[in-house]
């Protein structure tokens, strides 16, 4: 299924993006680094974004199959940039933490479940190989 995001240029390193089916916006601004202002996420910020929701949306998805709540746990991504050989995303470490009362709810088993799947969404498994993404689970007690 295609989805058609539209994007305007506005100036000043800022676009504003609609999402067509939905038409829920967002914008956007070079960062601070790179000749922008920071005022909004920079492009690889969404990269990161995008990585963050994936997977809190496909352990949401396992989670729901299999009857468990995971309402209130965290997603961190840290996004690091190298400027050699180019400027680019170099490292996405994504910090997954569990509330006390959800994680004490969620046998070994289903942990197991819900960690490779999460390993395992789109985004994730759409990243260069180059971008160091490593996922860590803190199931808190």
């Amino acid at each position: 299924m295609a989805v058609g995001i539209n994007l305007v240029y506005e100036g000043q390193l800022r676009c504003a993006a609609t999402h067509g089916p939905s038409g829920a916006t967002l914008a956007t601004d070079a960062p601070v680094d790179n000749h922008g202002k920071g005022e909004s996420f920079s492009p690889t910020d969404l990269v990161a974004t995008a990585l963050g929701a994936c997977v809190m949306t496909i352990m949401g998805i396992v989670a729901e199959r299999n009857q468990i709540d995971l309402t209130g746990t965290l997603v961190f991504v840290t996004k690091e940039m190298v400027q050699q050989p180019i400027r680019r995303i170099g490292r996405l470490p994504v910090t997954v933490t569990i509330p006390a009362d959800k994680a004490a709810k969620v046998a070994a088993a289903d942990r197991t479940k819900i960690e490779t799947a999460a390993r395992h969404c789109p985004v994730h498994q759409s990243l260069h190989p180059d971008i160091d993404s490593p996922i860590e689970f803190v199931w808190l007690s």
